[in-house]
């Protein structure tokens, strides 16, 4: 899936979405046309097929695909030029995404956290180390 030469480090679900959008912007599946089952995208994709669901659901919230409990995913639109395409810019050319800012402040709040913890632990064991 990714580029020879370097590691491609995003996520597997964004690569599968990225790549399926790819498909779709090539005509590979066109609108109104169903995608291959979650089975054959394990397969294609080497993934767990909750992967494979979380990759989907990106092209969902793009409103790229349709999907229905028991039914195929459908086609719905072409992407626009450029569009979602992540891997693809130049490094340093985009900005962080809002994923990727809620990640980092979910980080920073555990990171806030987890060194309150220690510092309770220091204390604690602090207090006990001569009985």
């Amino acid at each position: 899936m990714g580029k020879q030469g370097s590691p491609d480090r995003r996520k597997v679900y964004v690569r599968i979405a990225d790549e399926l959008r790819r498909d779709i912007a090539a005509g590979r599946y066109e609108v109104g046309e169903a995608l291959p089952s979650i089975a054959k995208l394990r397969e294609r994709f080497g993934a767990a097929g909750a992967t494979v669901e979380r990759g989907l659901a990106v092209l969902r919230e793009e409103s790229l695909i349709m999907s229905r409990q028991g039914s195929p995913s459908i086609v719905t639109r072409k992407p626009e030029q450029g569009e979602g395409t992540e891997g693809e810019q130049g490094e340093g050319a985009r900005e962080p995404s809002e994923e990727f800012e809620f990640l980092w402040s979910q980080l920073q709040e555990i990171k806030i956290h987890l060194q309150r913890q220690n510092a309770r632990l220091d204390e604690m064991d602090e207090r006990t180390r001569g009985l």
